[in-house]
């Protein structure tokens, strides 16, 4: 069972048919969709980078054809005694909470995956009653005390006011992206700013899987957050295919947008570590006028960090395949609060809210230090068993 369409989630998948694994796969309809975008993006990178991804075309095929796609709360059997459910998970599009019934009733499982609990302007907030449930399997991304983001008006805000900086100086704004939903809601963000005249109304230029991902998201209204969904359906305005958009077909434009009027750059990917976003950061950096905003996690070792820290010039690959020294002059914007996963309060309100009560609660996909504390606080404020297993850790449900 795939949960979302995110590499960390879905990337071994064709290694299994790899070696030998012939089953079902289940998922989401978006999910199957998104993922095949993803796996293929995967060896292209690989393959342009000179890396020998763990399996080939050949695998991914034979995964993608031992797919079946399910609807949210359609009910399947998996095996004997036990069916399984699908719930939105408000993560990305088709993200999904998977609910196991287990022999005639005997006992229910939970396991959220990545998850959101709280409407953003893409998606709608997460599931959370279910027909039974005994355990709940927990993600912990945002576990720790410290890990509360700010609101979403004010991230919105603070983004629209960086992106204003930069436009009022003469400058081009970089926005290192993910492809799937990241991109997605900083597209609704700024298509809503232009319409209100917040922003003025530039170019957006989109480069990248952006815009294959985008047309998988216009492909199913019906998964999005409401107010899209009405728009498309009843309003007929997709935001997607606003004017304002403009997708980049060839590298060999990059220059002439680098030096034309001021603009919007949306490319992937979100932490600087592959993609035309590290080619747009080198033509642009070394101008004050210009501004890098990140809007996603940044990972240890990766170049985002590395000028998210505060790094004045770091070595890039030029265009000849020297290295090259870039001056970051540019500003550098770190927006907190556009994450997909659920912050420390609720995760603590999911808990609280989810029905029915669950009896036990295992809490997993976490740093160990914010696995133990979320554990620990789940324990004291709502009085159940809760566990933080280890890798490899076997748990008995009953």
């Amino acid at each position: 069972v795939i949960t979302h369409a995110h590499l960390d989630h879905c990337g071994a998948l064709p290694y299994l048919f790899k070696y030998g694994y012939r089953g079902p796969v289940y998922c989401s309809r978006p999910t199957q969709m998104l993922m095949a975008l993803i796996l293929l993006d995967y060896l292209d990178v690989a393959s342009r980078e000179g890396r020998t991804p763990p399996y080939d075309l050949k695998d991914v095929k034979t995964a993608l054809l031992h797919t079946i796609p399910l609807n949210y709360g359609e009910v399947t059997d998996v095996a004997p005694n036990v069916r399984l459910t699908l719930h939105n998970a408000g993560h990305i599009l088709g993200s999904a909470m998977v609910h196991l019934h287990i022999g005639d009733g005997m006992h229910n499982i939970v396991y959220t995956g990545d998850f959101k609990f709280a409407k953003t302007r893409l998606l709608e907030a997460s599931a959370y009653v279910f027909p039974r449930l005994e355990t709940l399997i927990m993600e912990s991304t945002y576990g720790a005390p410290d890990d509360v983001m700010p609101v979403r008006q004010q991230t919105e805000e603070a983004f629209i006011q960086a992106v204003n900086r930069a436009l009022a100086r003469g400058g081009k704004v970089l926005i290192p992206v993910l492809s799937v939903g990241r991109a997605q809601e900083i597209m609704l963000v700024l298509v809503e700013a232009i319409s209100q005249n917040l922003l003025p109304s530039v170019p957006i230029y989109v480069e990248g899987m952006v815009q294959e991902a985008t047309a998988i998201h216009t492909a199913y209204p019906e998964e999005l957050a409401r107010e899209v969904r009405n728009k498309i359906f009843y309003e007929e305005q997709n935001p997607f295919l606003s004017e304002n958009f403009v997708t980049v077909k060839s590298r060999s434009a990059r220059p002439d947008i680098v030096e034309g009027e001021p603009c919007i750059i949306m490319a992937t990917s979100g932490m600087l570590n592959a993609g035309p976003a590290v080619e747009y950061f080198r033509l642009t950096a070394s101008d004050e006028r210009n501004s890098l905003i990140f809007v996603s996690y940044q990972a240890e070792g990766t170049l985002g960090r590395r000028v998210q820290s505060g790094a004045k010039e770091v070595v890039l690959t030029g265009p000849d395949g020297r290295p090259e020294v870039v001056q970051v002059r540019c500003e550098v914007v770190s927006i907190e609060g556009f994450s997909g996963h659920s912050d420390r309060k609720q995760l603590l309100k999911f808990v609280q809210r989810v029905s029915p009560k669950p009896s036990k609660i295992l809490i997993c996909h976490g740093e160990p230090a914010k696995t133990l504390n979320l554990a620990g606080a789940i324990q004291r404020y709502f009085k159940v068993p809760v566990a933080a297993p280890l890798p490899l850790e076997a748990v008995r449900l009953r």
